[in-house]
């Protein structure tokens, strides 16, 4: 463990510990006959405390000690004096102590230790002096600093003084990770006060940074410093939570479809929207994860919608919430005219403590989008896509684009922006200044040494400075680094293959970035589909296959689109995918899917209604450890949802295939391909038969 090689016992050291599991096992014995009977005498304490002294890890004995405690406490010739209680506690500290000399890393010696002094009867001057002897034989135990956070607390030291006591445990050892922690720890709570010199953060943060290189520089392959580091680049990029895209775009003017096609093959889709109702999702995407988003938080303004009457759902794969996107449906009345009418609507988040993030951060601006919806007049018929012919996903389905078009279709995605209610600006030129500083730091280091973390550091601080150009409103044409960080990358997954598949993810989000964030490469993913007859295939198809994606990222630049295609990758998951909610048609054939779970983001996509799951890995692996993630609807949290014996499917069918059962039940797919996968036999086919009813073509056959 930790690096320590172990060895087998000798015959002597065999013996030896047979003798101290034989009287253990005796004293064992022993207390739980006194536990049992709730017994706490002094022969019973002295039982339990030989035990505790032996075996510190023994939590029952700790939890006795508590009762037996609570119990003395409570007899009438101890509850009012004081020096009885006092003796009583002192003992307990007293047992502690030795338990911690046996193991001072014993998390039910020191959470008991805490809970005697939280009685308030003892002394708290001798524990520091304590604590000092515990951090001079490992300076290093995270209990000691877990237990000394607790103390100064008590003794209401101040956290400057403390830091200076960190300071000098770093000068001591730049290898104490707990140090850089507990720095960490108090800085924020400093900061947060805004204690005397300690504003503006901007001061302490640069001194900070320059404590933390002198010990990077001293031995870079230490990774103690190098977790402090990423500390202060993650506060120096999370600001505040901003509104970063959304659906529709600020800007656009956007047209229905009253029979769900296009019939104009010069549209794009940031000006019309395939549908068959006269529903359209609203989506809002923000920089991290947020909670309550709600009627009360954000205030739409359109003819014939009210505002506190729409439901907004997180739209997070876990069903948690908080999340990145949110969505909401607004809902058009039926009008009964001959001719389109249009719509005016305007989406307000007003600045607002409302709106937070899971780490406590406030919505920061006051921002507005405003679009335009025409709505095609009410017919009474709909189109019936079921008599529809399958499609294809060759190469030779699909052709490109005039790149005038393109470029004319495509300009929404790169240059509508949120507009702001107020005219607060932030200035991020600290913040940028600082990243760049650090930037040419890490360069300079690895001119003279292959450092593999200062690597991940320089790709790190690399993303951070885009990041932040990006809040500018910078264009990102003269400012990304994104050929840069994938070199890292690169060189990253040869010189550690041990974490290869963390470098892959990485690298893959980077690749998706550069490929979606730059016009003119987004340019040569675009295609259209050749048939024009397919209502369900519009004029733009994102074809991001044979890209050796392992992970998906950027989604905010994604929302529009509706037909996808991620082929012949090596995606293991589809996370990311449940906040593209216009999602139509989706192909992730030739991927490395390894079970149903994977699919559980595509249960969120209403508009799904053709996906290509063939020749991955469904069913290869006899252990999944994914698939638990998602709930079997045998498990009573599922709620009664599992009603079988209102349709053709049987019990039996469903316990066995309970993973396509969950992900399948509640999607409308039109055509199905999943050959080539292992589970794919005639069972699991009868059964998504029986529980798509509007599935026509399954494996590029007719099904119904």
């Amino acid at each position: 463990m930790h690096g320590r090689p172990r060895k087998a016992p000798t015959l002597e050291e065999q013996e030896a510990f047979s003798v101290k599991a034989s009287k253990l096992r005796s004293l064992q014995s022993q207390f739980l006959q006194f536990h049992h009977a709730k017994i706490y005498t002094k022969e019973a304490l002295d039982v339990s405390a030989k035990l505790l002294e032996s075996n510190p890890e023994y939590y029952t004995a700790w939890n006795y000690r508590k009762l037996a405690v609570q119990h003395n406490l409570n007899l009438p010739e101890v509850e009012n004096n004081e020096e009885s209680v006092k003796s009583i506690l002192d003992e307990e500290l007293r047992l502690v102590e030795n338990a911690l000399r046996r193991n001072f890393k014993s998390y039910g010696a020191w959470h008991h230790r805490k809970w005697v002094l939280s009685k308030g009867h003892s002394s708290t001057d001798k524990e520091l002096l304590l604590l000092g002897k515990f951090q001079k034989a490992d300076s290093r135990n995270f209990h000691a600093w877990n237990y000394r956070r607790f103390v100064t607390t008590l003794k209401d030291i101040p956290n400057e003084k403390e830091l200076e006591y960190t300071t000098d445990m770093i000068y001591d050892n730049f290898s104490n990770y707990s140090a850089w922690h507990n720095r960490s720890v108090l800085l924020s709570h400093l900061l947060k006060e805004k204690a005397k010199g300690y504003s503006p953060k901007d001061n302490v943060f640069t001194d900070e940074y320059e404590f933390v290189r002198h010990a990077l520089f001293t031995d870079p392959d230490d990774q103690s410093g190098w977790f402090y580091h990423l500390w202060l680049l993650d506060q120096t990029v999370k600001l505040e939570t901003l509104l970063v895209s959304s659906w529709p775009p600020h800007g656009c003017n956007l047209s229905l479809s009253a029979d769900g096609s296009f019939g104009d093959c010069s549209l794009s889709p940031f000006t019309n929207l395939q549908t068959n109702t006269r529903t359209l999702p609203l989506i809002l995407y923000f920089s991290e994860a947020v909670e309550n988003i709600c009627s009360s938080t954000v205030v739409i303004e359109c003819e014939n919608i009210a505002s506190n009457e729409l439901v907004w759902r997180s739209l997070s794969g876990d069903g948690a919430g908080s999340a990145q996107a949110w969505l909401t449906y607004l809902n058009f009345p039926e009008e009964h005219a001959h001719s389109e009418k249009a719509y005016q609507v305007k989406v307000s988040l007003a600045r607002s403590r409302g709106i937070f993030s899971s780490t406590g951060v406030h919505h920061g601006d006051s921002s507005h989008i405003e679009f335009s919806v025409s709505v095609p007049p009410y017919r009474s018929e709909h189109v019936d896509l079921k008599n529809e012919g399958k499609i294809s996903w060759s190469d030779e389905s699909f052709c490109t684009h005039d790149t005038q078009f393109l470029e004319s279709a495509l300009v929404n995605l790169f240059h509508l922006e949120r507009t702001k209610i107020d005219e607060t600006v932030v200035d991020y030129q600290w913040n940028i200044t600082t990243i760049n500083n650090e930037i040419s730091h890490y360069r300079e280091l690895l001119s003279t040494m292959n450092c593999k973390i200062g690597k991940l550091t320089l790709a790190r601080l690399l993303i951070a400075h885009d990041t932040l150009m990006s809040y500018t409103g910078t264009s990102h044409r003269n400012f990304s680094h994104h050929a840069e960080v994938l070199q890292l990358y690169d060189d990253l997954k040869k010189m550690d293959p041990a974490h290869l598949h963390y470098y892959q993810d990485e690298y893959s989000i980077v690749l998706l970035k550069q490929t979606i964030s730059n016009q003119e490469l987004l340019l040569k993913h675009c295609r259209k589909y050749r048939d024009p007859s397919f209502p369900r295939i519009n004029n733009f198809c994102l074809r991001l296959n044979n890209l050796s994606l392992s992970r998906i990222g950027s989604m905010e630049q994604l929302l529009w689109v509706q037909v996808l295609d991620l082929s012949h990758n090596q995606l293991k998951t589809l996370e990311g995918l449940e906040v593209m909610q216009l999602l139509s048609c989706l192909n992730v054939s030739y991927n490395k899917l390894c079970s149903f779970t994977a699919l559980e983001p595509l249960k969120l996509l209403r508009s799904l209604k053709v996906l290509y799951i063939s020749y991955n890995e469904i069913g290869a692996h006899s252990i999944d450890t994914r698939r638990y993630l998602c709930s079997s609807p045998l498990n009573h949290r599922s709620g009664g949802d599992w009603k079988t014996e209102e349709s053709e499917i049987h019990c039996v069918e469903v316990a066995d295939n309970w993973e396509a059962y969950a992900i399948f039940k509640d999607l409308n797919l039109i055509q199905l391909d999943l050959k080539g996968n292992a589970v794919s036999d005639e069972k699991i086919k009868s059964l998504l038969i029986k529980l798509l009813p509007s599935l026509k073509w399954l494996d590029g056959e007719s099904c119904r």
